[in-house]
């Protein structure tokens, strides 16, 4: 069945009528996503590709029982659209938004856990249960469906790991973007309990990379898990003292180096990939094993 959403989750776009908004939505209806609204203050009762538009959150969950929402909402404004959708009720936020103030995300983080919703991102690619539905800005062409569940930090990674996995004939249950800012709503860890317990799943691949501490928190978990984990990380070859990446793909006083993660990983149990295109065979082998 995946995890957090399925076919039959209803999907609004905040910020539907901007140039982003806009287009992922036509790419989103196009894979079957049920977008059922989009929000653009000012702009109630236009519609975009078919999808009615309203002026507030609350308009829209009371008109078509809206129980997630993607945010293409520019940065200085993404908090509050956030917090609009939390109190309308939304349980699932997808936050594409990048360069979301640190102390702005905090808020949101802190607000959603009191409203027992959960928040991908943000700067994330968004999660697609491939065959389903997509929530995002992802090519949906790439994947297909199966055992194989990715939880990754970085996009354009994944992007290749997925296509990677399709192409050996290796499908993807639910593939979640956690996003690369300092502050997102979901861990690693948080990712791997949801896949333990997908009926689904049989093998998670982490795409990581160097910086933060998410890694080694995986690592930790790794350890009680049943099923097998791959792991593909990034930044090998990241020159020291040169600003490259993610926000979260910060070194710390020699914490967080690609040395350090792999170990941790490896001493866990996971098998780390070298290069993307070695994962697919590390999850064949993983799969003939369990």
């Amino acid at each position: 069945m995946g995890i957090l959403v399925d076919g039959a989750t209803r999907v609004l776009v905040q910020g539907i009528t901007g140039n982003q908004g806009a287009f992922h939505t036509r790419q989103m209806l196009d894979y079957g996503t049920r977008v059922v609204a989009g929000t653009s203050p000012g702009r109630g009762g236009r519609e975009v590709h078919g999808v009615p538009v309203y002026d507030t959150v609350e308009e829209a969950v009371a008109g078509h029982g809206a129980n997630a929402s993607v945010i293409f909402v520019p940065a200085p404004f993404a908090r509050d659209a956030a917090f609009e959708a939390l109190e309308a009720g939304i349980k699932l936020l997808v936050m594409i938004t990048e360069h979301i103030p640190v102390h702005d995300a905090m808020q949101v983080m802190a607000f959603a856990s009191f409203r027992g919703a959960t928040v991908v991102g943000p700067n994330t690619f968004g999660i697609i249960s491939p065959g389903r539905t997509k929530l995002g800005i992802m090519p949906g062409g790439i994947y297909t469906p199966g055992p194989v569940g990715i939880a990754a930090r970085s996009g354009t990674l994944s992007y290749e790991v997925a296509a990677a996995l399709s192409a050996a004939g290796l499908g993807q249950s639910t593939v979640v973007g956690m996003g690369g800012d300092r502050v997102v709503g979901l861990s690693f860890v948080d990712l791997l309990e949801l896949f333990s317990r997908d009926d689904e799943t049989r093998v998670v691949v982490l795409v990581g990379e160097i910086g933060g501490t998410a890694e080694e928190e995986a690592a930790e978990y790794i350890r009680t898990m049943s099923k097998p984990v791959v792991a593909y990380l990034a930044g090998k070859s990241a020159p020291p003292g040169k600003r490259m990446g993610h926000a979260g793909a910060i070194i710390e006083r020699g914490r967080g180096t690609f040395e350090g993660k792999v170990a941790a990983l490896q001493q866990a149990g996971a098998r780390v990939a070298s290069l993307p295109w070695e994962v697919p065979q590390l999850v064949r082998e993983a799969l003939a094993r369990s």
